[in-house]
């Protein structure tokens, strides 16, 4: 059994993990910390894994924390991880961080977007960008993995087939996307207040969103050359998901025929990828509560532009279940362990 300790295990992206390790048939929760509920039943939180949790809730004690664990995972805001990273690293054991802190490659790029330093410029260097479809063989060698974000994991994966195959201008890519109030996170704020959000719908962070720039790096990767993006969030009133529309210029005349024979190649062998077919497009409800990113897209051609249309839950795919994805690979397990589970519906 592979031991896992869960720091910040009182978020929604931490209840999300110990939700899918009550299942899994490999994993034995070790330790789930927290700064507000120490002590108490973590079913008294999240009365749903009344039954299937019955561990309580304690305060972090990093070396003990990471003595116990074979994993550790932690779901805590940007600027918190490296201090158990390198506990966890000094103790030659695993680390998935769920937060922003391992996610780029250049520190410098976190630092302007997140506004603080980097706490360990050269951990950074070893960590491992934890999106197995594009990142699968490296992920399997890693010790640390930096989790994607949530809008990230919906924008690359609708869009990779294309940068990877230089079919788009990169100059001309759109991202437009809707998420569920839960990505906001469970703390308190005016701004996901019920009478704020309901009824209501609100772009924000436009061209200034800190998730900008890891779509970006992933993507530049893909086409070869850095590139930039326009990419406008909004706020929408459900609990889960992410719809994201993606637009871009084509380089080169494709029909819909050519356009879908290249995604589903790229993406013929993985099985939390779905490729909807022609007559579907991606509908949050469609993923509500999976791991999986269901993918649609039309071509205009009287624009020449290819209209991409992605959906994720955000706290699936989007975050906890990509990160035991990324843990799977890590510890010589079947990828899909787990996983392997459809959506809620309705």
């Amino acid at each position: 059994m592979i031991k896992v300790g869960i720091v910040g295990a009182t978020g929604y992206a931490g209840a999300e993990l110990v939700r899918i390790f009550s299942n899994h048939p490999h994993v034995r929760i070790a330790a789930l910390t927290t700064q507000s509920y120490s002590d108490k039943p973590f079913y008294e939180v999240y009365p749903h894994l009344y039954k299937y949790v019955d561990m309580a809730c304690e305060e972090l004690d990093i070396p003990a924390l990471v003595e116990k664990s074979d994993v550790v995972f932690t779901a805590l805001p940007h600027g918190h991880a490296v201090p158990v990273a390198e506990e966890v690293v000094r103790q030659g054991k695993k680390f998935i961080d769920i937060g922003a802190d391992f996610r780029f490659t250049d520190y410098k790029v976190y630092e302007k977007w997140y506004k603080i330093a980097h706490g360990s410029k050269e951990m950074l260097k070893q960590a491992v960008y934890g999106m197995p479809e594009l990142h699968r063989e490296k992920i399997k060698n890693a010790d640390i993995i930096g989790n994607p974000g949530c809008y990230p994991t919906g924008a690359i994966l609708g869009l990779a087939p294309l940068m990877a195959r230089g079919t788009l201008d990169p100059g001309s890519l759109i991202v437009d996307s809707k998420s569920g109030i839960s990505g906001a996170g469970r703390k308190l704020s005016l701004n996901t207040h019920y009478s704020e959000i309901n009824d209501n719908t609100r772009a924000y962070g436009i061209a200034a969103h800190r998730h900008m720039p890891e779509i970006e790096q992933e993507l530049g990767q893909l086409f070869g050359k850095e590139i930039s993006l326009i990419f406008t969030p909004h706020l929408v009133p459900m609990t889960r998901g992410i719809l994201s529309t993606m637009y871009g210029y084509l380089k080169e005349d494709i029909n819909i025929n050519d356009l879908r024979g290249i995604y589903a190649n790229y993406y013929k062998d993985e099985t939390f990828v779905r490729l909807l077919p022609p007559e579907m497009l991606p509908q949050t409800k469609a993923v509500f509560g999976s791991n999986y990113c269901d993918i649609g897209m039309t071509v205009d051609p009287r624009t020449r532009r290819v209209i991409v249309v992605s959906a994720i839950d955000n706290l699936v795919k989007g975050a906890s279940g990509q990160a035991v994805q990324n843990m799977n690979l890590m510890c010589g397990l079947n990828e899909n362990t787990g996983l392997e589970m459809p959506a809620i519906y309705p």
